[in-house]
């Protein structure tokens, strides 16, 4: 038998598996970290016969608000029945007693996830830009779906959302920061001085970005499954569009984090083709773009040093973590560069 990972009591997990997951039985259960992920932990269980995943959050340092596995659960519950490519969730365990925190089941899609520059380098120009725009394509499409008709109706506070998130992140900022960095306090202040007059309402993934969706393995173009939900409510679906593009990355600005910088490689679309295309396939105006490409870095940011934070505890699992100090100043500095260049007056302080 292989060592059980660190995150997950598999004999305790077992009679809940029996009871409450389709499929299971008392089998023996076996567990892989397929992430450590830089926020929720993730893992392959399996009982010889039939594979699940089950996601827990990290094991020390939690954000006040983030890594709510109900939120999780509820979300891709509402979406099993729309055109958003989501895997069916099984069970919800909120019993700390059970596995130490709260964790869902779902199933195993079975997949590819590009989730570093080398891995996107490797498609051929054709796929790159397929899954370009499929990427943005399923994310308007998401951000179409009726949140009241599929149950969604009071799955967040939309009215009030950005100036309520900007006054957040300054919170969790303050709250986990390991060293002061006026550059972040700056962007705050700027953001609260600068909200869009006009802001739509719908789902939110909350972290968008390449390396949260699942392609198929025999068709790179094709998306299977959007992950990591940890972060979803409703709010500004813009929100989504500035991370999604920050992650992207802008081919004359340093690249910073994973999957940024992708329009650097041949296929990819500019930043600008990215943004024009949703603003095509979704309908909406996007003149107020820096905001959200601003606040996307700010927050960012604030999430990067939430994790540095907790590599300096020793309390993070997998590799990648000792880089994430000096990605928080980049992030951050980025933001200002593109806030001191903006149309928008308020952004430029």
């Amino acid at each position: 038998m292989p060592p059980t990972p660190e995150g997950v009591d598999l004999e305790r997990l077992r009679a809940f598996f029996a009871a409450d997951v389709e499929g299971a039985s008392d089998r023996p259960l076996t567990a892989e970290l397929i992430s450590g992920g830089r926020s929720n932990l993730t893992y392959a269980i399996s009982d010889g016969e039939h594979e699940w995943v089950l996601r827990r959050p990290p094991l020390g340092h939690v954000l006040e608000t983030a890594h709510d596995m109900g939120r999780e659960f509820r979300v891709l519950s509402g979406l099993a029945d729309t055109d958003v490519p989501v895997p069916h969730v099984h069970a919800l365990c909120e019993d700390v007693e059970v596995n130490g925190a709260p964790f869902y089941v779902m199933e195993r899609v079975h997949g590819r996830i590009l989730r570093n520059l080398a891995m996107l380098a490797e498609l051929a120009p054709d796929d790159a830009q397929r899954i370009s725009y499929e990427i943005v394509d399923v994310l308007a499409r998401l951000h179409a779906v009726d949140y009241a008709a599929v149950g969604l109706g009071d799955f967040g506070r939309p009215d009030g959302f950005l100036e309520r998130n900007v006054r957040r992140w300054g919170k969790q900022w303050e709250s986990n920061k390991t060293r002061e960095l006026p550059v972040v306090d700056e962007l705050g202040r700027r953001l609260a001085a600068a909200l869009p007059a006009h802001q739509d309402q719908s789902i939110v993934h909350g972290d968008y970005r390449i390396d949260n969706t699942m392609v198929a393995s025999d068709d790179p173009g094709r998306i299977v499954a959007v992950l990591d939900w940890e972060m979803s409510t409703l709010g500004d679906p813009l929100t989504d569009v500035g991370l999604l593009a920050v992650y992207w990355g802008d081919r004359n600005a340093r690249a910073v984090l994973g999957s940024q910088g992708v329009s650097n490689l041949p296929g990819f679309p500019s930043r600008e083709e990215v943004t024009e295309r949703y603003a095509r396939e979704s309908g909406r105006d996007l003149s107020d773009l820096d905001f959200y490409l601003v606040y996307a870095g700010y927050k960012l940011a604030i999430i990067v040093e939430g994790i540095n934070a907790r590599f300096l505890m020793g309390k993070t699992l997998g590799e990648g973590f000792e880089d994430m100090g000096g990605a928080v100043v980049a992030l951050a500095e980025t933001a200002l560069d593109v806030a001191d260049r903006s149309s928008i007056k308020a952004l430029r302080g």
